[in-house]
């Protein structure tokens, strides 16, 4: 048989940072490493989970790209202004207070599409963070600045496990639509 016909691909899709937030999140990661301790995220690793999927065939990539090609979403902004530390896994996070619509309505429409399609999803509410330590001491949360991240794509991400830890290679980008203009007119309108 085959080897790659069985081969296996962790995955998960996501909100990926560009550079600047990606620099404000590991800011707040080392901030909050000096009251919690614990083990900081590398900053190439810091992402926020949209839809996790687990174990996946790698003969089902193609059909999970094309299904992520599909899906219409409009770009957002997420103000990151949340900090906590769940104490029952020891996970120091940040998070947004109020979900964007434009968000939740990306991570419906991927469970939705992904469900009609086979594959598993998780069946937990989605609480939009991103984990920036593990292993924490959980104490008070400690004031921090709100981090804005303008959100313009959604990636497809495979998780390796190696000696150095788990590492995250971006696999497919799908970018987001600019925000409808109310009132604006369409193509052909007038």
């Amino acid at each position: 048989m085959d080897q790659d016909a069985e081969k296996s691909l962790r995955l998960f899709f996501a909100l990926w940072p560009d550079p600047d937030t990606r620099g404000a999140l590991d800011r707040t990661g080392k901030w909050l490493h000096k009251h919690w301790d614990g083990r900081r995220m590398r900053p190439e690793t810091l992402h926020l989970t949209l839809a996790f999927l687990g174990q996946v065939p790698a003969a089902k990539l193609d059909p999970l790209r094309s299904l992520a090609s599909a899906i219409r979403a409009e770009k957002f902004d997420l103000h990151l202004d949340q900090v906590g530390c769940w104490g029952h896994n020891r996970v120091g996070w940040m998070g947004a207070g109020d979900t964007p619509p434009a968000l939740a309505s990306l991570v419906a429409a991927l469970e939705t599409a992904l469900q009609a399609e086979g594959f598993r999803v998780e069946k937990r509410t989605f609480v939009p963070h991103i984990t920036l330590l593990r292993k924490a001491r959980c104490a008070e949360a400690p004031a921090c600045r709100p981090v804005d991240w303008p959100v313009d794509r959604f990636v497809l991400v495979e998780s390796r496990s190696g000696e150095a830890g788990v590492n995250y290679e971006v696999i497919g980008e799908w970018p987001l639509a600019a925000a409808a203009v109310p009132g604006a007119a369409g193509p052909g309108e007038a």
